[in-house]
């Protein structure tokens, strides 16, 4: 604390004697009990018992009630992911093959992602049969004509008075935020990405929401698994959020994404590496969307090391010179020419004796 830019109080002439009696100081500048609200065990367990148990929104990703982080790479599909289950929360219906719980709620989906027209492309076929979303369904975007009123500081500021009035006004209790980068000009370091996480979390608790707020990965070493520092800002706003998971893309096969549970507060970790959700991106009609395949292990869905790729080349080659094909018809098979079959079935020869 710096007494130079604390008002003067009669019963302190110095600093100094503050620091002799740090608690007659502080009461008299703190009204009843300040920042803290301290209460037995036994009444914090009353208080929580009184409130509904949280259920779930999006499988054990993400629960009623929570701060939740999805994040992913650039062109991976969080954004139709994050549309998908905003669509599946008003709707009052689960995702296929993920489990929810929550009753039907209005959802505000924040896009600074999207033009109208982008969006419509996604929902619709070649910009007709649109898809009927529900009239609880709120999509706000930026109003490229507005401009910061007198008495208010900039754009940030602006932005955040703008995201409460709307969720007032809508009625949301779920809110959608797509992405974390506009809220902020920066969230890579600590102290930018505080103050946003703070707002977040002093809005959850002022209206009862539910925050899904979408982000963005740095570039990544796609060998190694996804983990809390993948994401961008990662300490400061892993530590503030209730829960976060990611969308990974499939090296073994680039038109596969998987989903895995990052931080958990409500749940046990169900989704963690080895125990992913691989899914695939389509559009059935005018409506696109993650669709689910299985289940499998994190590592089968990384970029393996050169070697390791001439391992399985190599087992492969010899289980297929087994069942009696040629060098070239192997070839056609691993797509790869039939000089390099020759080369590992030789070295796979050596490796034998």
């Amino acid at each position: 604390m710096n007494p130079q830019n604390q008002p003067a109080i009669s019963r302190f002439n110095t600093y100094d004697e503050y620091l002799k009696t740090p608690v007659q100081f502080l009461e008299s500048y703190v009204d009843d009990e300040g920042l803290f609200l301290t209460r037995t065990a036994n009444y914090w367990m009353e208080e929580a018992n009184a409130r509904p148990v949280p259920r779930m929104l999006f499988d054990k990703f993400w629960y009623e009630g929570e701060l939740c982080i999805l994040f992913a790479d650039s062109n991976l599909g969080k954004s139709i992911l994050a549309v998908q289950i905003g669509n599946s929360i008003c709707n009052g219906k689960p995702i296929e093959s993920f489990a929810h719980e929550a009753t039907r709620q209005p959802v505000l989906y924040c896009d600074f992602e999207l033009t109208d027209k982008q969006f419509e492309a996604r929902y619709s076929v070649d910009f007709t049969n649109h898809y009927r979303f529900s009239d609880e369904f709120y999509r706000s975007e930026l109003d490229p004509d507005a401009e910061i009123p007198k008495g208010i500081r900039d754009f940030d500021e602006y932005l955040s008075i703008s995201l409460e009035r709307n969720i007032v006004q809508s009625g949301a209790r779920v809110i959608i935020i797509d992405n974390l980068t506009y809220l902020r000009n920066e969230t890579e370091q600590a102290k930018d990405a505080l103050p946003l996480m703070k707002h977040l979390k002093a809005l959850k608790s002022r209206y009862g929401l539910s925050i899904l707020a979408l982000a963005h990965t740095p570039k990544r070493d796609v060998r190694q698994p996804i983990g809390k520092n993948d994401l961008q800002g990662s300490k400061m706003l892993m530590n503030f959020c209730d829960s976060a998971f990611t969308v990974g893309e499939s090296q073994a096969n680039k038109s596969l994404r998987y989903l895995k549970q990052i931080k958990q507060r409500n749940t046990e970790q169900v989704y963690g590496g080895d125990n992913v959700c691989v899914c695939r991106i389509v559009k059935p009609y005018n409506f696109l969307q993650f669709e689910f395949v299985g289940y499998a292990n994190e590592w089968d869905h990384l970029k393996r090391p050169k070697e390791d790729q001439n391992d399985q080349l190599m087992e492969e080659a010899v289980r297929l010179r087994q069942e009696g094909l040629s060098l070239r018809e192997i070839g056609r098979e691993l797509n790869i020419p039939h000089q390099k079959v020759d080369r590992l079935l030789k070295a796979a020869d050596m490796k034998a004796r």
